[in-house]
Formats: structure tokens, C-alpha cells, sequence
């Protein structure tokens, strides 16, 4: 895999980890004399298929290859499959699809909806789902090595670049983000937009 494409997963736990803490904080009750309006009820009609898109799109819409989406979805199969026992329910793949979609592009929900087959008030279920799902199994994959593999990783840098002692490589990059209301400012950057300055450590097969 690409050495770009390996540090995606961890800004996508990280951006996964913003978007669920800013959907749990927000209030849930509605102000006084509020009328809810009708709405249509959610629907959802097959569009993506992964298997049929070159793998060159795939990464270009996704941020990940084939292989690592179905992985992906593998793994969450179980925390997804109770949604498809509704009539209108939509499958895992799709579920994580067009979440991935969303934080890859950066679009607006209702965009990547219709881009998905499905209404706005469907995806936004599916990505309250696929986040709280990812962020059960993000400790599997953000890790830092035990002081007993450290002579392992240190080997491992040595063998990459003969320099010795190194335990990882640190990079960082500004993930580009809509801001809190009540803290917009924190998030401004030198180059006047919002993001968050995010680091991540890898180790030298990654």
C-alpha cells in the first residue's frame, strides 16, 4: 500500500472521534412552540457497487484501496447487520461506503446521500452507526509499542535507514474541519481556515 494511504486510518479515527463527540453533545431537545414540519420517509436505492469501480477510483473517492475496504467492512459486519433487518435497511458495504465518502470529500451529508442511493435522514442513521462502530475497535489499530518490542522496532529502523534508536516516524498535516460555534477561533491556522493539527507515528514497515 501506498505510505500515504497507511496514516489515512488514523485521521479518519480522528476525525471519526470529532464528528461523534460534536453529534453526542448536541441537544437533543426542541425549543418551545416548535412545530415539526412532515418529512419524507427514508429511502434507499442500491447505486455503489465496489467491485465494479477501477481500483483507481476507488481511492481517488474512498482514501482507501478495494482490499482495505473490505477489511474494513469485514470487521464492523457485526455492528452494522442489525440495520438491515428493517425493509428500506442498507447493507454494510454501502454503510461504510458512503460514510467513508463523506469524510473523504468533505461534502455536505445530503450530497453524499444522493451520491449513495439513499435520503439525508437515512445517512445521517448510517453515520451516527459506522462512527460509533469504527470507534469501538480504534484501540486495535492506534497503538504504541510495549517496552519489550522496542529492540524489535529499533531493529527494524536500523535495517530501513542505519540510523540507530529510532522507535517511529512522526509526520503531521492539517485536516481541514467545520468548527465548533462556541470555540471557532481555537481552530484557525496560520493560513485563515479551520483545521485541526493533527500527528501521527508509524513504525518502519508502515
Amino acid at each position: 500500500m501506498d505510505p500515504e494511504l497507511r496514516i489515512l486510518p488514523a485521521i479518519v479515527f480522528l476525525l471519526l472521534y470529532q464528528e461523534h463527540e460534536r453529534r453526542r453533545r448536541r441537544p437533543r431537545h426542541r425549543p418551545l412552540g416548535h412545530v415539526r414540519r412532515w418529512q419524507h420517509p427514508p429511502v434507499y436505492r442500491p447505486l455503489v457497487d465496489l467491485l465494479t469501480m477501477e481500483e483507481r477510483h476507488v481511492i481517488i473517492t474512498y482514501r482507501l484501496d478495494r482490499a482495505t475496504i473490505q477489511e474494513l467492512c469485514t470487521e464492523l459486519e457485526p455492528d452494522l447487520m442489525s440495520s438491515i433487518r428493517h425493509p428500506t435497511g442498507i447493507p454494510p458495504l454501502v454503510q461504510v461506503l458512503s460514510v467513508l465518502h463523506f469524510l473523504a470529500s468533505g461534502s455536505f451529508q445530503t450530497t453524499v446521500a444522493i451520491a449513495s442511493g439513499m435520503s439525508q435522514p437515512m445517512f445521517s442513521n448510517v453515520l451516527s452507526r459506522v462512527l460509533s462502530a469504527l470507534l469501538k475497535h480504534m484501540r486495535s489499530y492506534i497503538i504504541f509499542p510495549q517496552v519489550e518490542d522496542l529492540p524489535t522496532v529499533k531493529g527494524d529502523f536500523y535495517a530501513l535507514g542505519h540510523i540507530p534508536n529510532i522507535i517511529g516516524a512522526i509526520d503531521g498535516t492539517h485536516v481541514a474541519l467545520v468548527p465548533p460555534h462556541r470555540s471557532e477561533q481555537v481552530y484557525r491556522n496560520r493560513k485563515s481556515y479551520h483545521s485541526m493539527n493533527v500527528q501521527m507515528v508509524c513504525l518502519a514497515d508502515q
